[in-house]
């Protein structure tokens, strides 16, 4: 009965009202903000640079390796393949269209969150939507509900959905026990997340680049093996995209709402654009105007669903064509592990350990998030608690069958998104003001004032 409500409540809150949300808000700010997606580029060059001397904690790329070590994740590899299998090869169309235009709202609600954060009294800082919301719309309420949601969250996509894809891909992969598998995982994740955000910051710094290389290094091994099939994979990607087939009987039914459905909420747990995530981390970065790092912050989007998503879905479609009788009764979250399966003798253990790096990161930066969600919520003191808490459902995670986590994760993941959204879209004239200070007059060298104390 709890997973059928669970189920409901997950499907209605991802029904056609968010994806028509969601989507609307990145066409809008798309829009609004002249297409600063055509700064991409621009931003990934200012990703690599220091601003030395601005307020913050931590480098402008130690925060965007932070997000992206928290959205480069399972999301990428069993989230696209979830969403293959469930809403059909279109389903990547969709999740990479969510990567597109959602850069301009990860852009936006980065912005808010540097211009909106804090210092606290340790001398650290502290955003997100929480503090946007309540600092720029007024509504404490609503950041409360933000804060409380996204803690949740933290204990199912950033927690146990990660450390059970570590040990399964362990368990199928080289024959060991989850449960030993299980205490290393949450081993190291005590020992770097004990350490603070600049100690996850570090570890993600060194970790996120090799990870990525390392993951679309074999997709491109593959896909060179699948080189014939690589235009009629497009092409099936695209026509399933648009196909108003009808599947379950209606419009609402139709091969395209189906994929538009799970494309959308795998593209949105994977690059968490509008999710109010990945702005927690931005809000700590040493940057010397919000502009400067909503520039860098975007590009995490770019990254994680632009590139890596899609390639990930190319190289299940092709390969789908290439061999179909692989794919003959083939659970949802296995049509990677089948592509990755062509690697002679190295692609399942390839595929393991880029799984287990990206999960492993995931695990970190979405414990940060937490531990900033609870701060606002009862005081830094209360964080060493919430680590406790996490290791122990972290571990938990590892080791039980986990069941209805992921749609729980689907659910938690739309409860955010909308207050966040809200926020943004209520704020866009801040965002656009902002916008034009620094970027379309050319002041982005300006430092903007510094983030108010507060209490804790």
């Amino acid at each position: 009965m709890l997973e059928n409500a669970i189920s409901w409540l997950r499907d209605f809150i991802w029904g056609v009202p968010m994806i028509v949300l969601l989507f609307g808000t990145h066409l809008f700010l798309t829009f609004r903000l002249k297409f600063i997606q055509r700064h991409t580029f621009r931003a990934v060059k200012l990703s690599t640079q220091s601003d030395d001397g601005a307020h913050g904690d931590i480098s402008q790329f130690g925060a965007l390796a932070t997000a992206l070590a928290a959205t480069i994740g399972t999301g990428n590899i069993i989230g696209v393949s979830t969403a293959i299998a469930l809403g059909g090869p279109g389903a990547v169309f969709w999740c990479w269209m969510t990567g597109v235009f959602g850069i301009s709202t990860k852009y936006a609600e980065s912005l808010l969150s540097v211009k909106y954060r804090v210092r606290l009294k340790d001398g650290s800082m502290a955003g997100g939507p929480m503090y946007t919301i309540e600092r720029g719309l007024g509504i404490k309420w609503l950041a409360v509900l933000f804060a409380v949601f996204a803690v949740l969250a933290t204990f199912g996509a950033g927690c146990t959905v990660q450390s059970h894809a570590i040990t399964d891909v362990i368990r199928t992969s080289f024959g060991v026990n989850p449960a030993i598998s299980g205490i290393v995982v949450t081993i190291l994740t005590a020992v770097v997340i004990l350490g603070g955000v600049k100690q996850i910051s570090r570890v993600c710094e060194k970790l996120v680049p090799f990870m990525a290389l390392f993951y679309i290094v074999g997709c491109a091994v593959i896909l060179f093996l699948n080189r014939a099939f690589l235009l009629p994979a497009l092409g099936t990607i695209v026509t399933s995209a648009f196909s108003l087939k009808s599947i379950t009987g209606g419009f609402l039914g139709s091969a395209m709402m189906i994929a538009c459905k799970y494309g959308v909420a795998r593209g949105l747990f994977s690059n968490e654009s509008g999710l109010g995530t990945a702005p927690i981390a931005a809000a700590s970065a040493q940057t010397k105007n919000p502009v400067r790092q909503a520039l860098v912050s975007m590009t995490g989007t770019f990254w994680d669903t632009v590139i890596v998503c899609a390639i990930t879905g190319i190289v299940i479609v092709s390969t789908q064509l290439r061999l179909p009788e692989l794919y003959v009764n083939v659970k949802d979250d296995a049509l990677t592990q089948i592509a990755f399966s062509q690697l002679p003798y190295v692609g399942s253990y390839v595929l393991a350990i880029a799984l287990s790096i990206f999960a492993f990161t995931t695990i970190l930066g979405w414990s940060y998030y937490g531990e900033r969600c609870v701060t606002y919520l009862f005081g830094a003191k209360r964080v060493m608690i919430y680590r406790i808490v996490f290791l122990v459902v972290l571990f938990y995670g590892a080791i039980a069958d986990l069941g209805i986590i992921w749609t729980f994760s689907d659910l938690m993941n739309g409860l955010m998104a909308f207050p966040n959204l809200v926020s943004i879209l209520l704020l866009s004239g801040v965002i656009v003001k902002e916008t034009k200070h620094y970027l379309w007059d050319k002041r982005l060298d300006e430092h903007a004032p510094p983030a108010p104390v507060v209490d804790e």
